[in-house]
């Protein structure tokens, strides 16, 4: 059950859309500006969304992998780590370690639920298309189930979180690979 919303205290609040109080003590609002906490909205943070959050696939590090890479978003701190091996040119076997916010989860587990079996061009490429999909430059990218993220596209802050496993997975194939 989500906590319920609670109203401001005091005129030194302001509340916004999301409930949440402005003050000094919360790093809100001063002198007379509005600060925006943006609100977990349900198109946004929706059940499929948190669904693929909590279970993600191949969430272990691989103990010696051929090519591994983290990424970070300097935005909101989320970070992804892939670990690749591969056998024949394609993906064998993937590890992860995710620290990242719903949405960064959630790539994740599309990325690793469909990585295996894949080329380290593949995987460049699909990294490639959800970044112009992302920037309105393209269309939905080839990969299973990423139009989960077209309530998104409108919010720009949310977009380095989205693509950190594709990111990281192509980068630790490409390593795999040489």
């Amino acid at each position: 059950m989500l906590p319920r919303r609670r109203e401001p205290r005091a005129a030194s609040e302001s509340a916004t859309d999301s409930g949440f109080p402005l003050s000094r003590e919360y790093g809100g609002a001063s002198r007379g500006a509005v600060a925006y906490i943006p609100a977990m909205n349900a198109p946004l943070y929706n059940t499929d969304i948190l669904r693929l959050a909590a279970s993600i696939p191949h969430h272990e590090r691989l103990s010696d992998p051929m090519g591994s890479s983290e990424k970070r978003s300097p935005i909101c701190g989320s970070r992804v780590t892939v670990d690749v091996n591969l056998a024949d040119g394609r993906v064998a076997e993937v590890g992860m370690l995710v620290r990242a916010c719903a949405l960064g989860q959630a790539s994740s587990s599309l990325f690793a639920a469909h990585a295996v079996g894949r080329t380290p061009a593949e995987l460049a490429a699909a990294r490639d298309e959800l970044t112009a999909w992302l920037a309105g430059e393209g269309p939905a990218p080839d990969w299973p189930d990423l139009d989960i993220f077209t309530p998104a596209l409108t919010v720009t802050a949310r977009h380095p979180s989205i693509r950190l496993a594709f990111e990281a997975g192509a980068d630790a194939a490409a390593q795999a690979g040489t």
